[in-house]
Parts: C-alpha cells; structure tokens; sequence
C-alpha cells in the first residue's frame, strides 16, 4: 500500500507529511496537494485545478498529466503552432506564399485613411464656421 520516500525529489514539509501519510493542513499546503493512492499519489494544482498522477520510480518522484489536461494542452499547442506559422510567413517575403508588408500600409489603406482625415477635417471646419470660430478679425 504505501512505500516510503527515499531521496524523492519532494522538499520539506511535503516529505514528511507524505512518508507520515498523512494531509497538509490548508496553511502548509502551498500551490500543490498530493494525497496517497493505492498505486501513488495524485498531485493537484491548486490555482489552476490541473491534476497529475505521481509514482516513485527509483529515487525519484515522477508526476504525469492526466489524459484530460494533455488534450488541453495538445490543442492549444497545435493553436498556437499555427498562429506562428502566419506570423511566420508574414516575416518571410520570400516564400510563395508570404504576406509582403514593408511596414506601409497598402494603396488602399492609404487612401481610406486619407478618407477618414479628410471626413473629420470637414466636420471639423463645419463645426467651427457654426461656432464662428473661423471668422477673420475686423480691422478697426
């Protein structure tokens, strides 16, 4: 049922509750909580709830993901992968493939951000005419 600890790579406090098989208290606990199964521990990840499956294996304390938290992760690295792989080809203008951007914007950004400028200018000028902000001074 339970095998003791020797040399595992657990520090301290943890050691020693877990060779005494016996729970934390709350304030003790840290980040991590491991409780004794038949085969190990289970080890969980208190701020993010993740859980893992730790054995002994010769000196040392091995934790694996559980099968659930590896399916997480394989997807959002695959995600992310992918989201690279633009990046990517956005940095490398010489590929087939590549989107070319020198850090100007294109003919047709230009001239819609010159249509929004110009807009604006205009309501501008109109606003100021209403306010007769726009007026010449007399001359005296």
């Amino acid at each position: 049922m339970f095998k003791p600890i020797r040399k595992a790579a657990v520090s301290g406090p943890l050691a020693l509750a877990l060779a005494a098989g016996l729970a934390l208290p709350a304030a003790a606990q840290g980040r991590y909580v491991m409780e004794p199964t038949d085969n190990g521990y289970v080890r969980m990840d208190t701020q993010t709830g993740e859980m893992s499956v730790c054995r002994l294996r010769g000196e040392q304390m091995v934790c694996q993901m559980a099968a659930d938290d590896r399916t997480a992760l394989m997807e959002a690295l695959e995600e992310l992968e992918a989201r690279v792989a633009v990046l990517e080809r956005r940095l490398n203008v010489t590929a087939p493939d590549a989107i070319e951007r020198d850090g100007l914007p294109s003919e047709e950004e230009f001239e819609r951000g010159l249509g929004y400028m110009e807009e604006f200018m205009r309501r501008f000028m109109g606003l100021a005419e209403e306010f007769g902000l726009n007026r010449q001074p007399s001359e005296p």
